[in-house]
């Protein structure tokens, strides 16, 4: 028997040779994208576009070009495979006959004939497409059909050409009603067989069934929080939302700004707290201080006196497992995915300060939690204390019992944001975060600040040494996350795990240094540190957080491609997992969108959409049985490869027409009219070898 060896180069995941379909490498995906325009569905056309609108080269015409001339144009199309594409737009696809969703609910519509949806419900009913089947766990197989669909889609198959054909499938699942023992969605449902029965012989005589008792159930253990009411959107929209405590502090740093321009700002502790070099101590004396007026003092609506440090909840977080908050992919399902794994901490999605401000439907849905997530936060970005100050109140007010904290995005790298003064920009702006960090801090209440970091602007140029203490022991800050990159580096290098232990130490020093000057009786305990950068396994995390003195580590592309990267942290171990395990995480995940987003076409697509998304991340996993040697690496690049059975071998497919697929397995066919648009220009393209 001859055994093949093979010398793997840096970067190439060391995969066992008898996996290996080809050496070449796949295209690697560009983690700095964060839009696409690429669909599934015009991969297989003859014409393709490229990115400026322009009709691409046909084979005939790549056949006339000369040797140099073909060179030069795949050059040219491997340049346009990497990196990220521009423009991504999704749109809701809903039923052609749509039925008004209060007379889906049993309810009365108040607009009568005058609503522009049908309220017929059995000329619904007769062009609603059948039932989709959602598998149960006993379903799922390692190999093909991967999801076996059950006696109730081979009738509703047989029937489908029949007149007496029916729409509904008694043996589908409804995962809202499994949950909560009601559709919000009734006859709208696309699982409506599962709680749907006849009240006479024949379609479409039908009641919606409900179980009292899980409906009582789940008004405490799944109903989701932090529903903000279409009032306060609009009074936040037409600037008529009441913000006692953002006013009485923009108008104090006014003021102290008018007073030094005018050269006659009196000393802080004779005026009042300095934003700018405000300290611990400060910050729990200091109060807003209101202009005199020749009015009752009971006429004034004058704000609460702010919380003081000290009396804020404190965050206790050594040892706990915190899942970064992840635009567009770390929405409310993948939490719920990553809770059920072994994450203790979560964040939502990072949420401008002026959509919250602007009352946006979208921005709001940000701070939605599901019971389950014991730990929450909100995160905003802004550039500014006049938009996050307000912005934090609001959230205050409206969503304060359920939110545990808000953290400030100082470390986003994208153009966009950074252009603007607003994520990453800030750590060269120490003046204007002080300024935010106070400001956000009285108007939060109990509720803590947190702030994430990354280690400087440009590479060469680190900061965070010097401001991580101030934010410590002066702004009132109850935790940071510092992740190991500057803004310029992205994430073309390895995060910088010696710099970010410096950052640890500069920290605590300065917090003995701090207690010591102001006299604290009783020591307060240190404000939790976390570290973030290439953490892909448990050994990874442990070894990091022991050498570092760091709390903990905030784990981002780690759980975006394996989720399961929490369980691993807990039980320190690998997890050889089976494909059939992971396709029935997907099947969670399916579930949990399903819930979220909901059980009509709308909700089934828009479900749709963010599994795929998650599976732009998830096909990249290598299984670790067919490693050579462990730990996988994050930023390591497989070559082609055939995994342990077919799914496997499925999932690890970059081709997003095939997250499509696995997409039907549990959500039906996808509409001709819906389309999926990767993130990475590389997934658009079929796999090579």
């Amino acid at each position: 028997m001859i055994t093949m060896s093979i010398t793997y180069p840096p970067g190439i995941a060391p995969i066992k040779p008898q996996y290996i379909i080809s050496l070449q490498e796949r295209t690697p995906p560009d983690d700095d994208a964060a839009e696409g325009s690429t669909s599934h569905v015009s991969l297989g056309r003859p014409t393709e576009t490229d990115d400026d609108g322009q009709n691409a080269p046909t084979q005939g015409e790549k056949l006339r070009m000369s040797g140099a001339q073909r060179k030069k144009l795949a050059r040219e199309e491997k340049k346009k495979r990497r990196g990220q594409n521009k423009g991504r737009r999704f749109q809701k696809v809903r039923d052609e006959l749509d039925l008004c969703w209060k007379v889906a609910a049993g309810k009365t519509c108040e607009f009568g004939l005058e609503c522009r949806f049908t309220h017929d419900i059995k000329k619904y009913l007769s062009a609603k497409p059948r039932d989709v089947k959602f598998p149960a766990l006993s379903d799922l197989s390692s190999q093909p059909p991967f999801v076996i669909l059950g006696d109730g889609e081979a009738r509703n198959a047989a029937n489908q050409d029949t007149e007496t054909r029916s729409s509904l499938d008694p043996t589908t699942i409804c995962p809202v009603y499994s949950e909560t023992g009601k559709c919000r969605h009734g006859f709208k449902c696309r699982f409506l067989g599962a709680h749907a029965e006849a009240m006479k012989d024949g379609l479409p005589e039908l009641s919606l069934v409900v179980d009292g008792d899980k409906v009582a159930c789940a008004a405490i253990s799944t109903m989701e929080l932090n529903f903000v009411d279409p009032e306060v959107r609009k009074e936040l929209r037409t600037r008529k939302y009441p913000r006692p405590v953002s006013d009485a502090y923009l108008k104090e740093i006014q003021q102290l700004s008018d007073a030094k321009d005018e050269e006659t700002l009196e000393p802080p502790e004779e005026t009042g707290i300095n934003p700018i070099k405000s300290s611990g101590a400060d910050l729990e004396a200091s109060t807003p201080r209101i202009p005199t007026q020749d009015v009752e003092m009971s006429q004034i609506d004058t704000p609460d006196p702010p919380m003081r440090f000290t009396e804020k909840k404190r965050l206790y977080w050594n040892g706990k497992t915190y899942l970064a908050p992840l635009t567009t992919v770390g929405n409310l399902p993948f939490r719920r995915l990553c809770v059920s794994l072994g994450a203790d901490i979560t964040c939502g999605e990072m949420g401008l300060a002026t959509s919250f401000l602007a009352g946006s439907k979208e921005e709001w849905s940000l701070v939605r939690r599901h019971p389950s997530e014991r730990t929450f936060g909100v995160q905003l970005a802004g550039n500014k204390p006049a938009t996050l100050v307000p912005a934090a109140e609001a959230i205050a007010r409206e969503c304060g019992p359920n939110v545990d904290f808000v953290d400030l995005n100082c470390g986003c790298p994208i153009d966009l944001v950074f252009k603007s003064g607003s994520g990453s920009a800030l750590l060269d702006a120490p003046g204007k975060l002080g300024k935010i960090l106070i400001g956000m801090n009285r108007a939060l209440g109990e509720v803590p600040v947190t702030i994430k970091l990354r280690t400087g602007v440009k590479d060469g140029r680190n900061t965070a040494h010097k401001l991580m203490p101030r934010v410590a022991s002066e702004w009132g800050v109850g935790c940071m996350t510092l992740h190991g990159r500057t803004r310029q580096q992205r994430y073309q290098k390895l995060a910088d795990w010696d710099y970010i232990k410096e950052c640890v130490v500069a920290v605590r020093e300065k917090e003995a240094d701090s207690g010591c000057e102001y006299g604290h009786l009783l020591p307060v305990p240190p404000i939790p540190i976390f570290g973030g950068g290439d953490v892909f396994s448990s050994d990874d995390y442990w070894e990091k957080v022991e050498y570092s003195g760091v709390d903990g580590v905030m784990v981002a592309r780690g759980a975006l491609i394996k989720p399961w990267i929490f369980t691993e942290i807990k039980e320190k171990k690998e997890w050889d997992i089976s494909s059939r395990e992971r396709l029935e995480f997907i099947r969670r995940f399916a579930e949990y969108g399903l819930s979220h987003f909901g059980t009509d076409t709308a909700g089934v697509n828009t479900t749709r959409r963010y599994l795929c998304e998650a599976l732009s991340f998830q096909y990249r996993y290598v299984p670790i049985g067919l490693l050579e040697y462990l730990p996988g690496k994050i930023n390591d690049r497989p070559p082609a490869y055939r995994g342990r059975d077919e799914l496997e071998t499925l999932l690890s497919s970059p081709d997003s027409r095939n997250w499509v697929k696995i997409s039907e397995m549990f959500l039906g066919p996808a509409p001709e009219a819906w389309t999926f648009l990767p993130k990475h220009k590389s997934n658009a393209y079929e796999s090579q070898g």
